[in-house]
């Protein structure tokens, strides 16, 4: 698969954009920790160089608080085509300005901000529109335009297949068009409430607006990582009489029923969720959310063609999801898919009238200042209820292997940097990954 993906790109090339994902070292030779991918399973903290100004609109940014995404996890097994090694990882994180080039008149240096996980150039036809995740001009992946038809913005620590850019788990990240891909966070307010700004806050606000979530729906939730949790409490936010969350990771729905009283379906005990959702939803959702994975198929069948790359992706989870609705019932993907999935079950969806929304990478640019208004400096929305640990940037590696076996009860991590400030009040205080199975 890696090798026929390389073979369509060197075949397509590149397409022109207004941003390159090269940057520049500073002249003194400085090197920053950093995360970076060597393969399956293989990440290391490495030296780099600290990126300078390369572009007139950059910014470079002094990181104090990033994470870990679920994601990330797609990277770190290398399901996602076209890493290399040595990529940097990371597409949330938030920092203070150290540099700013010539055409940037937004921020200034010393000023706190959080980045977008999209790269938008502020100009094209979708940035106008706040649909940042759309941005035209600066994602050079061909081969995303070959298997998409169109492609999407280029992101910050997610392989070449979303334009190459260095991410920020690191100690320092360059920006590019920083006048439109930066927000200004007032003082006052904690890192650790702002930082999911970047992207899960964002992404889980929009699944809920752009499937319709509205007043009385009674709403299913696949998958209760960090998205879904979030997911949750918004739908409750706009009127969701019924919230009910499907996973199995005990922990998780432990969580999300004392955190946020929803109610739970663990399909390690209830092994066909459908009849398990007609029995408790007579007549049906009226919206199910896809906020989880596909590299974890459930059955033989798909497990045997993923391996043998017969497909990228899996359907199960949608199929479930279209046959649990009503009927002209409402399905929402922000769960992370890629590329090819079999036995989709098309049938169900034409002959149900059931709306199937892809609601595609969220577009931050046309969310994360209402988030920030109108929840979490009013106090409707506290982040922070999501945030499990916080760990040292050395750990990431440990951290991703932590991660992706749930130990630790680890749901959100906040991974401060040499630049970061102490721990919020009421937030986790720092601990070594290594200790996660003692605390526990």
């Amino acid at each position: 698969m890696q090798a026929a993906s390389n073979a369509v790109q060197n075949q397509m090339g590149v397409v022109p954009t207004v941003v390159q994902p090269e940057y520049k070292a500073r002249s003194s030779g400085e090197t920053m920790k950093a995360l970076a991918w060597f393969g399956a399973g293989d990440v290391r903290i490495v030296d780099a160089p600290i990126p300078d100004i390369t572009e007139p609109d950059d910014v470079i940014l002094k990181v104090t608080g990033t994470t870990i995404c679920g994601s990330d996890l797609h990277l770190y097994h290398g399901e996602i085509v076209t890493l290399q090694k040595g990529d940097i990882l990371g597409h949330e994180f938030m920092g203070i300005v150290d540099k700013v080039g010539p055409n940037v008149k937004n921020v200034s240096v010393g000023q706190r901000v959080v980045a977008s996980f999209q790269i938008a150039c502020g100009d094209c036809t979708y940035c106008r529109q706040k649909l940042s995740s759309f941005c035209e001009n600066t994602n050079p992946s061909t081969l995303q335009n070959y298997m998409y038809g169109h492609r999407d913005a280029g992101f910050f620590g997610y392989s070449h297949f979303t334009g190459g850019f260095p991410g920020g788990q690191a100690e320092y990240v360059r920006v590019p068009k920083g006048n439109v891909n930066l927000l200004s966070i007032p003082d006052g307010i904690a890192d650790e409430k702002v930082l999911y700004l970047s992207d899960v806050l964002c992404t889980s606000y929009h699944c809920v607006m752009d499937t319709g979530v509205k007043q009385g729906d009674v709403v299913g939730i696949w998958g209760l990582g960090p998205i879904g949790q979030c997911v949750a409490r918004f739908a409750k936010l706009k009127g969701a009489s019924r919230v009910i969350g499907i996973d199995r990771v005990p922990e998780r729905l432990e969580f999300a029923r004392t955190k946020s009283g929803i109610e739970m379906l663990d399909f390690s005990q209830h092994t066909d969720v459908v009849k398990r959702l007609q029995e408790v939803v007579p007549g049906g959702l009226d919206v199910a959310l896809d906020c989880g994975t596909f590299h974890q198929p459930k059955t033989l069948l798909h497990k045997i063609e993923k391996a043998l790359m017969l497909e990228t992706d899996v359907s199960e989870i949608v199929n479930e999801m279209i046959t649990s609705v009503k009927k002209g019932g409402r399905c929402g993907i922000i769960g992370a898919y890629a590329g090819y999935t079999n036995h989709f079950n098309i049938g169900a969806l034409m002959e149900k009238g059931v709306r199937l929304i892809g609601n595609g990478q969220a577009p931050v640019h046309k969310w994360w200042k209402e988030i920030l208004d109108e929840y979490i400096i009013t106090g409707k929305f506290d982040p922070t209820f999501i945030l499990t640990h916080r760990v040292p940037l050395e750990d990431f590696p440990e951290l991703y292997k932590a991660f992706d076996k749930r130990e630790g009860g680890v749901l959100k991590v906040f991974v401060e940097t040499k630049f970061s400030s102490a721990p919020a009040s009421g937030c986790p205080s720092v601990t070594r990954v290594a200790d996660w199975a003692k605390i526990v």
